[in-house]
């Protein structure tokens, strides 16, 4: 009996054992299951919430709208266009290789296409979306909608592009957009800010420097979508802000007529408004059309573009370098009259050459001009008389001239492919070259050769500064009407003192308006006697309208359009001496080897408001490659002048 209740005893002791063991592993159970529930729904709940929303909800940023840019009379000059896109997220797409071969049966998608979309890839994270495509055709976007059920991972998306006019007018001071590179996103923290597939970026010219302001700010789209992907249905939408419009200086019409004027030409016209530096046309030949880069441009296209000679993608305006020839004997006049170093009256007897110094110089005109005194030799651009006059004056000062207009240094401020050029001095020399000024390179300079090196631009504000009677301007491409309120009070205050022939003795002419801007406009005097500029403009009236002038042959007779200009010839090389004895002609040259022509003026004559120069590459003399263009555009000009004047009164006209 005590045997049998020990045997109880120890059975029950045994199941009290297990059931207490049963019990533990039950509440540990409950425990971890308790804990595990509270991990996942309590701890872990926005990361497990998101996870199921991303199998339900779609996000997708929209890139932003770029500005407008219009020309002077609100014209638009680039503009936006509805364009159909594809995109992709890689890490959606079951198999890349199976998506490849339905798009290629979709739309129009090759190997290459294939291969530059798996660099993407590689390159992006995997829930980046990526741009398969940005041109769709309407019958391209409207299959893939059709299919989306069997392509999982894709997205037709309707969006906005740039569009240019293709005529390729406006092309280098509009610039281009394109892709935004990884280059682009280190340079630039907005880009880094706003990146969105799809996001353009300007690359240059006005695109490029208005970035910031004309880009915008993306907007952002949240779809419910079912088990393949496709939209269900729209949940939530950010509209993004357009960027900002732009109005130009530029004209529509003169720009047009200007490009056309330089068709398979090489080279470059600007226009400037003499009082308030409106850039009323900046041309460069030959073009481009932009729009073949806002897509991606192909490397055939890219190659052809880059292999052109006549460097289509050079905005020669603010980045070709020229000698600027005789267009710079009309300053070098004036800094020898202001300098005291001759007066009018010095007469220098022209032979067609002279030997100084060990070597010959040589006049264009072969057997000389016989006698000549000043307003002679800027009418007839006579070089020997302005190696006499550089000789006298010295490269120093004439240094200083040129750069108080405008020579030599950037017009604008905002232009990231735009040239300094190079005005020569003894201490420039030695700083680039390391060698000493020698007499013989002063000569040339007088006649705009050399080291000298200067944009078509640079040389149109040196002559809208002279033709403005020696004012200071400073070129404007973007439209402010509020801010030239300004500068139209301050020119105001300036004719009142020429009509009263009041004599400011200071450098400077400060006029405070008390319009919305509030600003102060200082119109620096570049100039010490007014006679000394008056003498040069008369000297340029004479070079169109007289007989024996440069450009007498493309002059204008009709009232109201007679301008003033110089012509200048500007030699890309040493002629030899047996070049000269066989007398031969530009066209009788290769086109590589034939001067560049220029032609600088300001029209009209009386009351001059506008500056025009114009630079032919390889187009022979000044007087018969680049005057007679000079010449069509300039009763356009003034024609168009009517026009503008319905918008902003013609405050200038000096009494």
């Amino acid at each position: 009996m005590i045997i049998e209740r020990d045997n109880l005893q120890s059975k029950s002791k045994l199941i009290s054992r297990r059931m207490f063991i049963l019990s533990v592993a039950k509440g540990l159970v409950f425990f971890a299951i308790v804990s595990r529930l509270f991990y996942l729904q309590i701890s872990k709940n926005i990361k497990y919430r998101s996870l199921s929303d991303k199998n339900r909800l779609r996000e997708w940023k929209v890139p932003p709208q770029r500005g407008v840019i219009e020309d002077f009379f609100g014209k638009e000059i680039a503009s936006n266009t509805q364009v159909f896109q594809l995109h992709m997220i890689a890490e959606d797409v079951p198999n890349l290789e199976e998506l490849f071969f339905k798009l290629s049966k979709l739309i129009s998608f090759n190997a290459r296409q294939k291969s530059i979309l798996l660099k993407k890839i590689k390159k992006r994270k995997p829930w980046e979306p990526i741009i398969v495509a940005d041109n769709l055709t309407w019958g391209e976007f409207s299959r893939l909608n059709l299919f989306l059920h069997e392509t999982q991972g894709i997205k037709p998306v309707v969006a906005v592009a740039r569009k240019y006019l293709t005529d390729g007018s406006f092309s280098h001071v509009i610039g281009y957009v394109s892709e935004v590179s990884r280059k682009d996103l280190e340079n630039s923290k907005l880009l880094r800010e706003i990146n969105v597939p799809g996001l353009k970026t300007g690359k240059n010219g006005l695109e490029k420097s208005l970035n910031p302001k004309i880009i915008g700010s993306p907007g952002l789209q949240r779809f419910e979508v079912n088990a393949y992907g496709k939209r269900v249905r729209e949940l939530k939408f950010i509209k993004g802000f357009a960027g900002e419009n732009f109005r130009t200086t530029l004209d529509k019409e003169v720009q047009k007529f200007a490009s056309e004027l330089m068709i398979n030409k090489s080279g470059s016209i600007c226009v400037l408004d003499i009082y308030t530096g409106d850039v009323i046309a900046m041309v460069s030949s030959p073009t481009f059309d932009a729009n073949k880069f806002v897509y991606g441009i192909t490397s055939n296209e890219w190659k052809e573009l880059i292999s052109n000679k006549r460097k289509p993608l050079i905005n020669k305006s603010i980045s070709g370098l020229y000698p600027p020839g005789s267009t710079i004997k009309p300053l070098v006049a004036l800094s020898a009259l202001e300098n005291d170093v001759i007066s009018p009256k010095l007469v220098v007897e022209c032979r067609g050459k002279k030997e100084m110094y060990g070597h010959t110089y040589h006049c264009w005109k072969k057997k000389g001009h016989g006698f000549m005194n000043l307003r002679n030799a800027i009418k007839q651009s006579c070089d020997m008389y302005f190696y006499e006059v550089a000789r006298r004056l010295g490269v120093d000062r004439l240094s200083v001239t040129a750069k108080n207009f405008g020579l030599g240094k950037n017009v604008f401020d905002f232009f990231i492919e735009e040239k300094n050029g190079v005005v020569p001095s003894t201490k420039w020399k030695r700083e680039n070259i390391g060698r000493g000024w020698v007499l013989g390179e002063t000569l040339i300079t007088g006649i705009g050769q050399g080291y000298f090196q200067t944009t078509p631009m640079q040389i149109c504000l040196m002559t809208a500064q002279l033709a403005n009677g020696g004012h200071e301007i400073k070129p404007r491409i973007i439209d402010d009407r509020y801010a030239i309120q300004n500068t139209v009070d301050a020119w105001r205050d300036e004719f009142l003192k020429r009509k009263n022939n009041i004599e400011n003795n200071n450098l400077e002419i400060e006029f405070n308006t008390d319009n919305e801007s509030n600003k102060k406009v200082i119109i620096k005097r570049l100039f010490r006697n007014p006679e000394n500029i008056k003498f040069v403009l008369d000297a340029l009236y004479g070079a169109t309208n007289e007989p024996m002038g440069t450009s007498y042959r493309s002059r204008l007779v009709k009232d109201g359009y007679v301008y003033a200009g110089k012509t200048g010839t500007s030699q890309i090389r040493t002629i030899t001496e047996e070049e000269r004895e066989l007398e031969l002609k530009n066209e009788d040259l290769p086109y590589e080897r034939r001067d560049h022509a220029l032609f600088t003026a300001f029209a009209p004559y009386k009351n001059p408001r506008y500056a025009i120069t114009v630079v032919v590459e390889h187009g022979g003399s000044g007087s018969s490659g680049a005057a007679p263009i000079a010449k069509k555009l300039i009763k356009k000009i003034l024609d168009r002048h009517q026009e503008r004047k319905k918008i902003v009164p013609d405050l200038f006209q000096e009494a």
